[in-house]
């Protein structure tokens, strides 16, 4: 397939561009976009032969489920069965990094939900992703634009090194601002349940709801035949090529334990800003200040896959702390080490 690779500016979008690209959507193709979290890899969502196309070019198993992006909060209206919370976590946070899972309709495909009888939806706020969706005219079903299980893509190179021939059209919109996909989020009544933690922390969340519970999934390995209720639940995720290793303990045992390990072993090192100059400058990515929550989830994924990069037996990074930000990040990298946790 020859892939056609759009470059757009978020701050001057080219509108005949977005229209072509929004026209290879309605005809069933397949387009990658930017969003504020990460590219996205879109088909129509009420088309279940786009859905089929999604998973076979990500390599994605049919029962991981995809979120429908839609240019408006009251978009969801076409889609699910919304209710007052909805609406009211909708004029908190959208357009925004937030999921929310809502019973479906019938115009949702059940190839789109993986099987489930709910559908994810997301209003994003990149101009290039609402410019899509809005000239598309239909909700857009769309993963993380990556091979499944590989890192998931923050610039459109990342995009290109992984779909480039295997789907219609790439829209490369330059770095995407934050780096982690969205916060996905269940509703029973006002009580959230957080599902896949983002940049929306479940602190904010409490601003709206009176209760927010966390998925066991969040952090724990979800079970061989367990279904996944939202994507990036079950499966091996974002890991690079070697092994990834996290450490678990005080900052000057996990230093020393770097300090040795470079002595010792062909490895990749994902380090704090203020432990660069106290290691040899040999595969190394640095991610960012130690308190720096924000700036380590923009590099992360990018980092991840500048590891792919070295010619490294293992790669070692910080296990981070569960709270606030620090929760996607921990979700994200326990999943990239499939649960590999060394205490030092």
């Amino acid at each position: 397939m020859n892939t056609k690779i759009f470059e757009i500016s978020p701050e001057q979008i080219d509108r005949s561009a977005i229209e072509e690209a929004a026209e290879i959507l309605r005809s069933g193709g397949l387009v990658a976009f930017p969003t504020e979290t990460v590219y996205g890899l879109g088909g129509n969502a009420t088309d279940e032969n786009a859905a089929a196309k999604i998973y076979a070019a990500k390599g994605r198993p049919s029962d991981n489920p995809l979120i429908v992006h839609i240019a408006s909060p009251e978009d969801a209206e076409r889609y699910a069965v919304t209710n007052e919370v909805y609406y009211r976590l909708a004029k908190a946070f959208m357009p925004g990094p937030l999921t929310i899972i809502l019973p479906k309709k019938d115009t949702i495909p059940s190839t789109v939900t993986g099987g489930l009888d709910t559908v994810a939806l997301r209003c994003p706020s990149h101009p290039i992703a609402r410019a899509l969706i809005e000239a598309a005219g239909v909700g857009i079903a769309a993963p993380s634009a990556n091979r499944s299980g590989s890192p998931s893509p923050s610039l459109g190179e990342h995009v290109i090194r992984d779909l480039d021939g295997r789907i219609d059209a790439i829209i490369d919109g330059g770095s995407c601002e934050i780096g982690l996909e969205s916060t996905i989020i269940s509703l029973d009544g006002s009580t959230a349940t957080l599902l896949r933690p983002g940049a929306i922390t479940s602190d904010a969340l409490l601003c709206v709801c009176n209760e927010v519970k966390i998925a066991p999934a969040v952090t724990e390995m979800l079970s061989e035949n367990e279904r996944p209720l939202s994507p990036g639940m079950k499966y091996r995720h974002y890991a690079p090529s070697a092994p990834l290793v996290l450490l678990d303990g005080d900052p000057d045992a996990v230093l020393s334990f770097l300090y040795r390990a470079q002595n010792a072993e062909r490895c990749g090192i994902l380090c704090y800003h203020d432990e660069v100059d106290l290691l040899r400058n040999e595969r190394l990515i640095d991610i960012g200040e130690r308190d720096d929550l924000a700036a380590q989830a923009h590099a992360l994924f990018a980092a991840l896959r500048k590891a792919d990069d070295f010619d490294c037996d293992i790669i070692y990074a910080h296990l981070p702390k569960k709270d606030g930000m620090g929760l996607a990040l921990y979700n994200r990298l326990i999943r990239a080490a499939a649960h590999t946790v060394l205490s030092v």
